[in-house]
């Protein structure tokens, strides 16, 4: 009887003893540290490689995931139910591994009274936990995952930071896979092919003839090919260091640009060895196999991609035949909407309800416009830039038909706007009709009009008026009342099918010549052009973000038509707006198709910088580059913004005749700078590593610290010393003496801004009285001003028609103005015209764009002037003179 009393309890006598003093304590840290154990066994659990406690026999005996603790995981002890924790037979917190007999025989005392207590099963829930063990959680899945990560990557598969740096090696080449298979295939590089397979040299030869470089970094090659090295695309009779070259060629294809339908027909012909037109079912694995891991690279959910092109193979079969011809594989491809996303769909506006997709990984609570559930923390869907229309990836084939029309396809449509309502979307989180919060975290919950923007409850929708007057940005959009067919205003209408139909056929004929704008009367609408390519993802995302603030018809991407198709559209609108979306080479393309536009009326330019100098944009108070601001806000200071007339000057090089061979010269306009000698020479430096490395030049940091490199470099060297003796300069047919002076470098300028925000020609006060009282005191006659007093007192203005001339003693004076350490350079002049005489080969750069130049002769002669928009006074007084 004394026995049994004394096993009455989870240790025998101690537990009374416990129970007595502080036993609640201890029974609580118990059970914490019981549920810490539970977790480590079901993160052992989750990745059986992984067992943290591992480390040899008879270590770690009795702890979470190693010896007797893996023992018991297995056994199916101690698993979840349901959203608690049920623990059975919990591990003492004293029975770790000790040290001596005297721990060794308490540890097998206290498992003996446990295993004759047998307690009963109890369970704790997670939510109940505190801080300390919610971060203990964190820190064993961290590790879990970390771990997975090392064995993916020692299996072949190359990093997110390899692949960033090959999708930069693609964006600078100009080649295709189809013309690299070509020479694997029949020409010079078929000696490295075997059966459809190549070896490592024949793959490092593969990549330097695709990516167009020299020398492709040793581990980024190795990391692919052994990407390449699985079980499904080796043959039999390929050995374990060789890679399938179809594989490779399908993989780099799906990351090319181009159409969908290209690559699907592509894929196919490199899987269709015997050219029979037919595909077995292995055969259409590989072309999967390789669509998933460019899903993957591309950051997509692959685990809920996969179910959708298993379920896609199951029906592409459409005749039954066992095979896949040509035809079903096409059609399979084109009715599959996540697919044709990762392919790089190419979203054009067709107002027929389709959704212009794009995939989108949501940092909060998102759910699905169609099944309403939720698509999850950290979790991709599928998201339309022009309702916002949102689903799973499985959900998109089902989805509606999307409900923003881009111009009035009847008279009654036109001249009034109506809201256009969809459900969920409420960013804010606030209706902006009662003030109250909507609960967007509990379900779909509200509505957003796609033109107006405003978020509301459902049972707010009556008390908001059916008219939509646009919202904020009122003054920007071209509602679809105010664009409507042709064929509507030149009273042809007549009811029925048919004239729909010939709506249609204009329409697909020359979409902007059938369609006309008539805008609201007060109002400046805003055609916006965007260079994808402009600051990284940047630019994109932009041309996302607008193709939702304004009516798509309004934004251009540049990248597919250039600017011509939105200027013919706009070109009968009046008081309308151009805002460009780009670096300064994107302005100046956008300006020269302007002038030979021919337009009626010039429209204001504005600049959104995405580039790395935008030294335009800075000096029109746009900012030095775009940081992700509220594109709302901007376009709010386009309201506010005053036009000013800005210079531009025409470059005519006559070379002399020689053999000495140079660079093409790439603009014939100037709209920021030109620049001669020590600029130059630090510009084509960077130009020339950055064409061959681009990896090296992924962010305006590191653009920074290699101008710093090859500046200091140029310092030493002095390339261009004692550049007055291979040069001549004459202003307005009068030479400019150099004799007295020892330059580097003489730079041209017509804005107060180069090379990223250096002012070369330096601040100057402002006189009392009139701000550009000076500069009108010369007077319009004055195209020469070479008096060393009067410059010092000049300030620049680029709508004077007059240029500022400046020297340039080194590259370390560069350096000392770019950091505010010296006020400017050598002030030579102020003139309307300028030539230059050269007699050897000198570097030399127009508006950031270096070129290598032989001896010649140089002209720069005014052209016209170019209305721009310039921004609202910043707050700061200490900014170029002329822009207050």
């Amino acid at each position: 009887m004394k026995g049994k009393q004394t096993r009455s309890g989870p240790a025998g006598s101690r537990g009374a003893a416990r129970a007595g003093c502080g036993g609640q304590a201890r029974a609580g840290r118990w059970r914490s540290r019981e549920r810490g154990n539970e977790v480590w066994r079901a993160a052992t659990r989750a990745s059986p490689a992984w067992h943290p406690g591992a480390g040899g026999p008879g270590r770690g005996r009795g702890r979470a995931g190693g010896g007797e603790g893996r023992a018991a995981v297995s056994s199916g002890e101690g698993r979840p139910r349901g959203g608690r924790v049920c623990l059975a037979r919990p591990l003492h917190p004293g029975s770790g591994s000790g040290s001596g007999s005297g721990s060794r025989a308490r540890a097998r005392a206290r498992a003996a009274a446990a295993r004759t207590a047998r307690p009963r099963r109890q369970s704790y829930s997670l939510q109940s936990t505190s801080r300390r063990h919610r971060h203990y959680y964190q820190t064993i899945f961290v590790a879990i995952l970390a771990k997975r990560r090392k064995m993916a990557k020692e299996s072949g598969l190359i990093s997110p930071n390899d692949f960033a740096q090959l999708q930069k090696y693609m964006e600078y080449s100009t080649k295709k896979v189809s013309d690299v298979l070509k020479l694997f295939e029949d020409g010079e590089m078929a000696g490295y092919v075997q059966k459809d397979a190549i070896g490592y040299e024949g793959f490092r030869q593969f990549l330097k003839i695709y990516l167009e470089v020299d020398d492709v970094p040793s581990h980024l090659s190795l990391a692919l090919f052994q990407s390449f090295q699985t079980s499904h695309s080796v043959e039999e009779t390929v050995k374990k260091d060789m890679v399938c070259l179809s594989d490779v060629s399908c993989y780099f294809s799906l990351l090319e640009g181009g159409r969908p339908e290209d690559k699907l027909e592509f894929t196919f012909k490199l899987y269709d060895m015997d050219r029979n037109g037919i595909l077995d079912s292995s055969e259409v694995d590989k072309i999967i196999t390789q669509m998933m891991r460019v899903a993957e690279y591309l950051d997509w959910d692959v685990s809920e991609l996969k179910p959708i092109l298993q379920e896609m193979m199951k029906e592409i079969d459409y005749d039954g035949s066992g095979s896949v011809s040509l035809a079903e594989w096409l059609r399979a491809g084109a009715t599959t909407v996540p697919l044709l996303v990762l392919l790089g769909l190419e979203m054009t506006l067709k107002d027929n309800g389709q959704h212009m997709w794009r995939p989108k990984r949501f940092p909060r609570p998102v759910y699905c416009n169609l099944c309403e559930s939720s698509i999850g923390l950290g979790k991709q869907g599928l998201c339309c830039n022009l309702c916002k229309y949102t689903v799973h990836d499985q959900c998109a084939m089902k989805a509606l038909p999307c409900e923003v029309s881009t111009y009035a396809k009847s008279r009654k449509d036109i001249g009034v706007q109506s809201h256009v309502w969809v459900r969920g979307g409420c960013v804010s989180g606030r209706c902006d009709r009662c003030q109250k919060k909507i609960r967007i975290y509990h379900g779909l919950v509200g509505l957003h009009c796609v033109w107006c923007h405003l978020e509301i409850h459902d049972d707010c929708l009556q008390a908001v008026g059916h008219e939509c007057d646009c919202g904020l940005l009122r003054d920007h959009i071209l509602p679809p009342s105010s664009i409507y067919p042709s064929v509507l205003a030149s009273g042809q209408e007549h009811k029925g099918s048919k004239t729909s139909q010939k709506i249609t056929d204009e329409l697909s004929l020359s979409t902007f010549e059938a369609l006309r704008i008539d805008p609201v009367a007060n109002t400046h609408p805003l055609l916006v052009f965007v260079n994808p390519k402009s600051g990284g993802k940047q630019g994109e995302r932009v041309l996302w973000k607008f193709q939702y603030l304004l009516n798509p018809r309004q934004v251009f991407n540049l990248l597919k038509d250039g600017p011509e198709p939105g200027l013919r559209f706009f070109r009968e609108v009046p008081d309308c707006r151009i805002l460009v979306c780009g670096g300064d080479g994107t302005v100046g393309w956008i300006l020269e198709t302007i002038d030979k536009a021919n337009l009626p009326v010039v429209p204001p330019v504005a600049v959104l910088p995405l580039g790395t100098g935008n030294d335009l944009a800075r000096c029109l108070r746009w900012g030095g580059g775009y940081e992700g601001q509220n594109l709302g806000k901007i376009l709010k200071d386009l309201e506010t913004s005053k036009v000013v007339h800005m210079d531009r000057w025409s470059v005519e090089v006559i070379p002399l005749q020689t053999e000495e061979k140079c660079d093409p010269v790439p603009f014939h306009i100037i709209n920021n700078y030109f620049s001669i000698g020590v600029d130059a020479s630090i510009a084509h430096r960077f130009h020339m590593m950055r064409e061959k490395y681009p990896e090296k030049f992924n962010s305006r940091m590191k653009n920074k610290l290699w101008y710093f490199e090859f500046a200091t470099s140029e310092s030493i060297f002095s390339t261009c010393k004692k550049l007055e003796e291979c040069l001549t300069v004459e202003i307005c047919g009068k030479p400019l003496d150099l004799s007295s002076l020892s330059l580097e470098g003489i730079a041209v300028l017509n804005i107060p801004s180069t090379h990223g925000g250096s002012n070369l020609w330096g601040d100057t006060k402002r006189p009392h009285g009139d701000t550009h009282g000076i500069n009108q005191a010369l007077g319009s006659a004055a195209k020469i001003i070479t008096d060393p007093d009067i410059l010092k007192t000049s300030v620049p203005d680029p709508t004077d028609k007059r240029l500022e001339v400046v020297g340039l003693e080194g590259a370390i004076e560069m350096g000392q103005i770019y950091t505010k350490l010296k006020n400017a350079g050598r002030r030579l002049a102020k003139c309307s015209e300028i030539t230059f005489h050269t007699t050897k080969t000198l570097p030399m750069q127009i508006d950031g764009e270096p070129w290598m130049q032989s001896p010649c002769t140089i002209k720069i002669t005014h052209k016209n002037q170019m209305p721009m928009l310039m921004g609202p006074p910043p707050r700061s007084s200490n900014f170029f003179g002329f822009l207050c």
